[in-house]
């Protein structure tokens, strides 16, 4: 067979069985040589089997990819949208050890140790770039579980233009980081985009006039220009002890990654006193948690009420196609009209999913994010400082035209950009 002969049939063959060829031969042959420094490795089956995966993760636009040992296989799946997908109907679990020894090298961590959690990085070349990723190791029943994370790295990442935020959301937000100085929080859960939109912050107000500085946990975006430290336990750089260089840096603007603790929370808070502008997250429900949740940590009232700019919130849920999304009016006594609630109007259209072949079959691709934000002005200052309760802050956040989390989401799905249920989904956990 000539190599034109060769080159045809293995064009021909499918990705998948490709993939099946490469797991037969992994099956059958051993880590090896794959630690060694001094052979090339690049053509060993295991080597191009894991390369492989990551890079049909990365294609798919998966944020993780999860290699789990089960009783009698090793499931593989990624997180695509939001959603975990199984893929490649699971691995021999043959392949288990072979395959955690190969990642951990690559993600140089102890090969030995099987007893104990390890958390390491890779650097993986895709397309001409490279692509960085987190790896997390767990010891389960039936082996160890590793987690992919799949980091920006250098990945030209998203502008304000293009995250979703309706017109008055965008004003407002851009009225506060355009601020000289005071505290921005990003709200929500892990996975809701809040790093994705703070980084697209940072990256508008990257001028050679001003000096930014951040403090994150991993770094998940190279900004060019921007001064950016990495967390490390090991030598007790924490938050706290990061935040504090900074402030001792001259800058004027900076970005804490998280709010975990009192100490962070504190130093945070009196950095936007003294003039600076200064960017962080925090794990809340919605904007209006955030402020009971600093005052729980037992930042004072006045402090923080004079400290806040804005708080947003948000959430991220499936893009509905729009080669094959289909319009319908919802009836006054289905499951969409019982999300909507008091936002139910008589011969409202929506949207639904159906699926075709540009989006797979799912009848979604790629996600959007939904807002609330929150304007932290005069009556909602008094109301900070003088703790009222919770209902009467909702109430003044409201008199003050904040845009819940679900009427941001009913305003897209009416749009066609998701679906009810989408919102359902993410919001309130409804299937």
């Amino acid at each position: 067979m000539n190599t034109n002969e060769s080159a045809k049939i293995k064009s021909q063959m499918s990705r998948r069985e490709e993939m099946d060829v490469l797991v037969r031969q992994s099956s059958l042959g051993s880590v090896g040589g794959a630690g060694r420094m001094d052979v090339d490795v690049s053509s060993a089956p295991i080597v191009r089997l894991v390369n492989r995966v990551i890079d049909d993760a990365i294609e798919r636009r998966a944020s993780d990819i999860h290699i789990e040992p089960q009783e009698d296989e090793l499931r593989v799946r990624f997180r695509v949208d939001g959603e975990l997908v199984p893929q490649y109907g699971g691995f021999p679990l043959a392949l288990r050890d072979t395959l955690t020894s190969r990642i951990k090298i690559m993600a140089h961590l102890d090969t030995t140790e099987r007893r104990k959690p390890q958390d390491g990085r890779i650097t993986h070349k895709h397309a001409g770039r490279d692509v960085d990723i987190r790896v997390s190791t767990m010891p389960l029943i039936h082996g160890e579980s590793i987690v992919l994370r799949l980091l920006n790295g250098s990945r030209e990442f998203l502008s304000l233009d293009e995250l979703n935020f309706s017109e008055a959301n965008e004003k407002m937000f851009r009225g506060w980081m355009h601020s000289p100085y005071g505290l921005i929080l990003a709200t929500g859960p892990v996975n809701s985009g809040k790093s994705t939109t703070l980084y697209a912050a940072l990256s508008e107000l990257n001028t050679k006039e001003k000096n930014i500085v951040t403090i994150e946990d991993p770094v998940e975006c190279h900004l060019a220009g921007v001064n950016q430290m990495q967390v490390n336990q090991k030598v007790d750089l924490t938050f706290a002890a990061g935040l504090r260089a900074i402030l001792r840096q001259d800058p004027d603007v900076c970005m804490v990654g998280e709010i975990r603790d009192e100490e962070t929370a504190e130093i945070a808070v009196r950095a936007a006193l003294t003039g600076r502008l200064l960017f962080t997250t925090l794990h809340t429900g919605n904007a209006i948690g955030a402020i009971f949740r600093l005052l729980d940590m037992g930042i004072a009232p006045y402090l923080l009420s004079a400290a806040l700019s804005g708080i947003m919130a948000q959430r991220l849920v499936r893009r509905l196609c729009p080669h094959c999304r289909e319009r319908y009016e919802v009836a006054p006594d289905s499951a969409e009209a019982r999300i909507l609630g008091e936002h139910y109007r008589e011969g409202m259209t929506m949207y639904r999913n159906v699926g075709c072949d540009a989006c797979g079959g799912e009848g979604y691709s790629g996600r959007l994010a939904i807002h609330e934000l929150l304007t932290i002005g005069g009556a909602m200052r008094d109301a900070i400082t003088h703790q009222h309760e919770y209902a009467r802050v909702e109430s003044e956040a409201k008199r003050a035209g904040m845009v819940s989390l679900m009427e941001d989401g009913i305003s897209k799905a009416e749009r066609g950009e998701t679906t009810l249920s989408e919102i359902g989904r993410v919001l309130y956990g409804e299937p």
